[in-house]
Order: C-alpha cells, then sequence, then structure tokens
C-alpha cells in the first residue's frame, strides 16, 4: 500500500531511446519512426543530457520542400534559422534540455512541462539519464485499482483524522471517485478529510456525505 506521494521515479519509462551528439537527421527520423516517439534525448559522453531533439526540430526542414510563388523568399527566410540547415543532432536539439530528477513529485513534473510547453522530460540524476517521462506516464496514477485507492483513503485520511470515529466511516471508490459517508466526532475536520481524500495519487473526485456527531 502506498503511504507517500507518488514521484517521477514511479511512473517513468526506464528504457530510453537516445542519441549522439553526432546523429544525422535520417537516422534520427529513422529512430522517431522505429520506436514511436516524437522526441530523443541527446547523450554525450557516459549519458550525459545535453540536449532534446524532438519533431519540433525537425520540421524546419520539410518547409524547404513546400511548392508556393514565394518559395525564393522562404528558402532565405529559413536560411536564417541554424535548424533549417543542420544535419546533426547536435545542430538540431534543444539545449540546455529541461530535465527533472526521479524524486520530484508529479505535480512538480506536470508544471515543469506546462511551463516549457514539452510533453516529455529526460530523468536525470547529475546529468546522467535515468528515464523517461511523459504527459502519458504522469496519468498512470489515475489507472490505480478502486480498492487500493479506497486503501490508501483509509489509511493516510480517515484513520489519521479520525482515530477514535474511523470505524464509523465508509470508503468506496468507484472509476477513481470517493465517497466518505458515516459519522465522525468533529464536524471541523470534514472539509480538511475531503480535501486530503482529492490529494490521494489517483482520485477523480470526491463525494463528502460525512456528518456530525455534534449535529445530532
Amino acid at each position: 500500500m502506498t503511504t507517500r506521494p507518488y514521484n517521477v521515479a514511479d511512473v517513468m519509462t526506464k528504457k530510453v531511446v537516445a542519441v549522439a551528439p553526432g546523429a544525422g537527421f535520417k537516422e534520427i527520423v529513422e529512430a522517431m519512426a522505429r520506436w514511436k516517439v516524437t522526441a530523443l534525448p541527446v547523450l554525450e559522453g557516459e549519458g550525459r543530457v545535453i540536449g532534446v531533439v524532438s519533431e519540433a526540430d525537425l520540421l524546419p526542414k520539410e518547409e524547404f520542400h513546400e511548392s508556393s510563388p514565394g518559395l525564393i523568399e522562404q528558402m532565405r527566410r529559413l536560411e536564417d534559422t541554424a535548424k533549417a540547415g543542420s544535419l546533426c543532432a547536435r545542430d538540431l536539439m534543444t539545449s540546455p534540455a529541461v530535465t527533472v530528477s526521479s524524486d520530484a513529485l508529479l505535480p512538480q513534473a506536470a508544471r515543469l512541462m506546462a511551463t516549457h510547453r514539452v510533453k516529455r522530460l529526460p530523468v536525470v540524476d547529475v546529468g546522467r539519464l535515468e528515464g523517461i517521462v511523459s504527459r502519458a506516464d504522469l496519468l498512470k496514477v489515475f489507472l490505480r485499482p478502486d480498492t487500493e485507492l479506497a486503501e490508501d483513503v483509509r489509511h493516510q485520511v480517515v484513520e489519521r483524522l479520525f482515530p477514535l470515529s474511523a470505524g464509523n466511516v465508509r470508503v468506496d471508490v468507484t472509476a477513481g471517485v470517493v465517497t466518505l459517508s458515516g459519522e465522525v466526532r468533529d464536524g471541523t475536520l470534514i472539509p480538511v478529510a475531503a480535501r486530503l481524500a482529492q490529494a490521494v495519487e489517483g482520485i477523480v473526485a470526491v463525494r463528502c456525505e460525512l456528518t456530525s456527531a455534534e449535529a445530532l
């Protein structure tokens, strides 16, 4: 049973496809197609992450192939962009890479992705690649079984907030939605219980139907 918040290490993908700084344009495209990924960490030396090359970094090259009346002007504009004429990962990549540590909490990773507008983050330890975490990985917590979620809510919320009346509280979870019902001694803690239950990793929503013995 999980008694601590989930961190990046819990959900990251440990097997990572990466390329060297000298990897060619075609090699990068082939790796993305083969492994069905949209970005690749660029590694130097003993696995040190120096950048990330993504589909967005490769697309300027494709713009050269567009036929239009203004093609010459378009090519001149693209020539001003270094990536449009680049041939290897070192010149194509976005650097420095936005990375995250394996012990970072999931909300921290999500905030980094949103702030930097990226879909995935290399996971590093002292600069060396340990794995990669994507938006899809952050959503894995919502796949936790309802029974496991119910156990966590009871242990992390009910038993801690209501040690004397925990036996009177019912915890039901269906499709990630938790319902708290029953009677507790301290009614002032009911809103706190709802907030803490919502904070349990994997909980989608909370229905709080707790009542206070003081109000009866």
